[in-house]
């Protein structure tokens, strides 16, 4: 079982910068593929980044690739999403997640979320 906490979204300005922070619960926490998803209101949850467990590969979407970096510390349980050059589009929901496929491209493959945590980037 892994539970997990999102912490670090607010308002920021287009083209600044955000880090979210994930807290995650659990010995096995270092076993888990983890990743951020997000959801703006009116779509679908969209895969954003994932990690592999070991924190040596990564993978992000197109949309975000360049502008965002997702890393992990395992001695701490915590998976951090650094976010900059925000856009508008870049509003929503961001959910940490976990689960055991490489990548996770897709919501069907999570087995744990967080409760989410709001980033609205005004233009």
């Amino acid at each position: 079982q892994v539970q997990l906490v999102e912490s670090g979204g607010g308002l920021v300005q287009g083209g600044g910068s955000l880090r979210l922070s994930c807290a995650a619960s659990g010995r096995t926490f270092n076993r888990y593929v983890m990743a951020w998803f997000r959801q703006a209101p009116g779509n679908e949850r969209e895969f954003v980044g994932s990690i592999m467990w070991s924190g040596d590969l990564t993978d992000t979407s197109d949309s975000v690739k360049g502008r965002f970096t997702i890393s992990r510390d395992n001695a701490k349980n915590m998976v951090y999403l650094e976010m900059s050059s925000l856009k508008a589009g870049d509003t929503g929901v961001y959910y940490c997640a976990a689960g055991s496929r490489w990548p996770i491209h897709e919501t069907q493959f999570v087995h744990y979320w967080g409760q989410g945590t709001q980033v609205t980037v005004s233009s």
